[in-house]
């Protein structure tokens, strides 16, 4: 039997906003690997779809006015657009709330049913005596049980990071009116997920992908794996299986949608979906770095626990910066994939380049305008474009198309050795890697005809200098051939300029070391153009203007008595060491001296400073805080820090530890 499709699926965006540069990180080079592997000869299949299902939606909606379906519906048809518009093109872009998606989820919760993995059991669940009902997930904020900070219901966002069961946040209040919520008895179904330690650990050890989705999961494994309660009480969603009063939750059917959207495509497409999903398989998951645990713990155990075969591969992005900033809507760094970009005239290719030239996949990606700019003239124009329209411009000048003869073996072995180049980064998901291969051949190309100057050379050897053209055009034949994946709208201009007629996306990627054949080619025109200083400033001044605007929404904070205040017992103290806490890339655990004592401090700093930078720092304490215990460890104070990048309030001249503040 044959081997199965290579199945490519994205994670799938939420219909409770618009489009922004943080989705792009994943389907952008999610569709450039598709595009390559099918033109490696590889049969793909290229799923993705709206994830409709959820509390958000319902409080989005809510807000609104309209129905949750009517909202996804909306966000639905703009995600589609959106994603075409950037020229990444699915084989089925479907939607978890269809009918396809409720059967496939309601018939593996049932296999689950059946197979033993859930049971139901009493927990307590916040519920809001004053909307008068439960509250799942978000709308209910409070204190994480683990580290202390402020939370949502179903994640510690803003602190360890950990995934939350109802009813394991402290001190919930209820997002919607706000009011102080209670713990009632509620009846919930739980996924035996504790018992897949023993398949999980092996199976992540062999899994392909980015290590980082590996890593972080098998992290969170060898901690401890708890059971997942996967019901909620919502109208809006899929119908757990014999109750009319729960729906399954959103991370349970969102993934089964992969499943339900091959099914669509199968049935479309005249193909047999169980190929691949059933047994052994090469699916394939292009994700954010923040749904890791989903995916790579989550979703496996359901697929072994139903009977389906496992993911081959999951490819797990860095996260997004903007202007050096932590990606943040609230806070206007943003940069919306629309609004921001495409509406204003700017070729989808340009940003398709950046997000996949401008750092390893697994790396965090900064976007400025200036930046932006400069790597699109210096690497684009400079170098690709420049390099295109002087081999194209003086090959029909001087013949009208593309001369005869051979191509130097010297230039073949050259694009030999790019081709091996880029085949093992794109299969290893380093798209920069590839990306630099290829502007380095471009690069080759414009040191190779600067060198040899055919123009100088036609007035004493046209032979000679049609040869140089020839081998510049098989240079200029095998970057189109391998830009496509990246820039695939200017690859197809390229194409056509070379004098041919059809799709470049038609033809096979070692073609590119097929010699050129001498053909007649229409005059050449700049494939790319300069972004100049007066629209990046314009671009940037857009940014910069939200940024400030979003500023100026300062939240109303309480007024507190000057009685109030006294009580915080606020001291200098001195960093005697600082260590990090093992499995959390956040937490460092202080020992402080505060004078009267030493103190065991635990501060989410570690992505700030060194260990070894803090001993001995002078630094602000509140001391008199209810001791709280952080991923484990017991913690007896505040270490107090200002802004985004945790810059510690320190004492202006030498005091001693233990010194109050006031």
């Amino acid at each position: 039997m044959n081997s199965p499709p290579l199945l490519v699926t994205c994670g799938l965006p939420y219909t409770n906003g618009p489009c922004h540069l943080g989705h792009l990180r994943t389907y952008v080079p999610a569709d450039a690997y598709v595009r390559y592997m099918r033109r490696s000869g590889e049969e793909v299949v290229f799923v993705c779809g709206s994830d409709n299902h959820g509390t958000p939606i319902v409080v989005s909606a809510e807000e609104a006015g309209v129905s949750p379906r009517e909202l996804s519906e909306r966000y639905h048809r703009h995600f589609d657009e959106t994603f075409k518009r950037m020229d990444v093109l699915f084989d089925r872009f479907g939607m978890t709330d269809d009918p396809t998606n409720h059967h496939r989820t309601k018939t593996m919760v049932s296999e689950l049913i059946k197979n033993g993995f859930i049971y139901k059991q009493v927990v307590h669940q916040a519920y809001c005596t004053k909307c008068r009902r439960f509250l799942p997930d978000r709308y209910v904020e409070g204190i994480c049980p683990h580290c202390g900070t402020q939370a949502r219901g179903d994640e510690c966002d803003q602190g360890c990071g950990k995934h939350l069961e109802p009813g394991e946040i402290r001190d919930p209040v209820c997002k919607v009116c706000q009011t102080k919520a209670e713990f009632r008895d509620q009846e919930h179904y739980f996924f035996k997920l504790s018992e897949f330690k023993e398949f999980l650990l092996p199976y992540l050890e062999k899994l392909r992908g980015t290590s980082n989705a590996r890593n972080y999961a098998i992290g969170w494994i060898n901690d401890e794996l708890h059971d997942w309660c996967i019901t909620r009480t919502l109208e809006w969603g899929v119908k757990f299986p014999g109750r009319d009063d729960l729906v399954v939750y959103v991370w349970v059917d969102a993934p089964i949608g992969y499943i339900a959207f091959t099914e669509e495509w199968a049935k479309e497409a005249g193909k047999d979906w169980k190929r691949c999903w059933c047994g052994e398989n090469r699916v394939t998951h292009f994700i954010g770095g923040d749904i890791i645990y989903h995916h790579s713990i989550f979703w496996p155990a359901l697929l072994k626990a139903a009977g389906y075969g496992v993911p081959h591969a999951i490819v797990a992005s860095g996260m997004v910066k903007v202007d050096d900033h932590k990606f943040s809507k609230s806070r206007g760094y943003v940069v919306w994939t629309n609004d921001d970009y495409l509406d204003k005239g700017l070729p989808a290719d340009y940003l398709r380049y950046y997000l996949l030239a401008y750092t390893s996949h697994t790396k965090e990606l900064n976007f400025s305008w200036k930046v932006f700019s400069e790597r699109i003239n210096n690497e684009v124009v400079n170098i690709f474009g420049n390099f295109m329209y002087r081999t194209l411009f003086f090959a029909h000048k001087e013949w009208e198309g593309i001369p005869g003869g051979a191509v130097d073996p010297a230039i073949i072995a050259e694009i030999d050795t790019c081709l091996t180049t880029v085949d093992g980064y794109m299969r290893e998901y380093e798209f920069k890697g590839a990306v630099d291969a290829i502007m380095t051949l471009a690069a080759f190309g414009n040191t190779y005809i600067q060198t040899n100057a055919p123009w100088k050379l036609i007035k004493t050897d046209r032979t000679a200098a049609a040869q140089v053209i020839k081998n510049c055009i098989q240079i200029a034949k095998a970057l189109t051939l391998l830009i496509e994946p990246v820039m695939p709208a200017k690859a197809q201009e390229c194409w056509k300029q070379l004098g041919c007629s059809d799709k470049v996306a038609d033809h096979q990627i070692a073609e590119a070391a097929y010699p050129v054949r001498e053909t007649k080619i229409n005059a050449p025109f700049p494939l790319f153009s300069r972004m100049e200083e007066d629209q990046v400033k314009e671009l940037d001044a857009l940014l910069q203007k939200r940024v400030a605007g979003a500023n100026k929404k300062v939240e109303k904070i309480p007024v507190v008595t000057f009685e109030e205040f006294q009580k915080l017992d606020i001291r200098t103290g001195k960093v005697l060491s600082a260590e990090p806490i093992p499995k959390s890339n956040k937490l460092l655990k202080l020992q402080v001296d505060i004078g009267s004592e030493t103190r065991q401090i635990v501060a989410g700093i570690q992505q700030f400073y060194k260990p070894d930078e803090l001993a001995g720092r002078e630094i602000v304490v509140v001391t008199n805080l209810a001791p709280a215990k952080i991923f484990g460890v017991e913690s007896n104070g505040m270490i107090l820090a200002a802004g985004d990048f945790a810059s510690l309030l320190v004492p202006l001249r030498p005091v001693d530890p233990g010194t109050k503040i006031r």
